[in-house]
């Protein structure tokens, strides 16, 4: 029996922080209070670090003075994946499918992004 592959999924914040995460790779709290251009507290950022850590998306590194440092143990891609697959079985009864076709149906996406699209099907479809 194939084994599933693990579904990393983020809110809001958690997507914000690992957005910090994925550029700069290995940083402290205080590195992403840094980064992020709105007011948080270090401890929602330190909650928010253990949180991801938990949820293996994170691991802790080395101390950093009183700090620790923490690095990405999951790709952009992965959690790309598992959040795309997450929101077509709760909005689309599973289907990627139904997803892009009204995706690409809906006022959010520009003529621009449909070739882009096209592109990347014709692409595919020579593979």
């Amino acid at each position: 029996m194939p084994r599933s592959k693990k579904r990393y999924e983020l809110t809001k914040c958690e997507a914000e922080v690992m957005d910090v995460v994925w550029e700069r790779g290995t940083l402290t709290v205080n590195d992403v209070l840094e980064a992020i251009d709105r007011d948080l507290a270090y401890t929602t950022v330190m909650t928010t670090l253990r949180i991801l850590e938990t949820k293996k998306i994170v691991r802790r590194g080395k101390k950093v003075g009183r700090a620790y440092s923490y690095s990405a143990r999951v790709s952009r891609e992965q959690v790309r994946e598992g959040m795309v697959k997450s929101l077509a079985d709760q909005l689309f009864g599973g289907s990627v499918r139904s997803l892009v076709l009204n995706l690409l149906e809906s006022d959010v996406v520009s003529a621009e992004d449909i070739e882009a699209v096209k592109k990347a099907a014709a692409k595919l479809g020579d593979k």
